[in-house]
């Protein structure tokens, strides 16, 4: 098993779980490149009943094409994206996995939002591609 802990920059939110992560993923969308300051969002997920949280984040209640909320959580004192919780994925939690104390392991298995994907990203490996999100 692998250890999924970490937390944001400035320490005063901490996380673990105990528990085989549910998928690993990156989120080509506008938003997620917006939040990340990058090209894309790359999160793990955790059943939240295997996860601890220690510290206080704040909300900010987001919405993807679909209408749906997507909650997306940050420390209040560094402004570290920690994790996220989308409305359709109830019992999930999004860890960001640039928080993560050894991000090493990860390998993501799937790329959604394609469509939106900068024109200089090009990502190898045996990635399942999405336009936009699988139903």
């Amino acid at each position: 098993m692998v250890q999924i802990a970490g937390g944001c920059l400035c320490g005063k939110v901490r996380y673990s779980a105990d528990a085989e992560p549910a998928f690993v993923g990156l989120c080509h969308c506008r938003n997620c490149q917006k939040v990340s300051g990058s090209a894309f969002g790359l999160v793990v997920g955790v059943p939240q009943p295997a996860l601890s949280v220690r510290g206080d984040l704040t909300t900010f209640a987001d919405k993807g094409d679909s209408g749906n909320t997507l909650f997306r959580r940050f420390c209040p004192v560094c402004g570290s994206t920690v994790m996220e919780q989308a409305e359709v994925m109830p019992g999930l939690v999004m860890v960001a996995v640039g928080t993560l104390d050894d991000p090493s392991w990860v390998k993501p298995t799937m790329e959604i939002y394609c469509d939106s994907a900068q024109p200089w990203v090009q990502l190898g490996g045996e990635m399942k591609r999405f336009a936009k999100m699988p139903g």
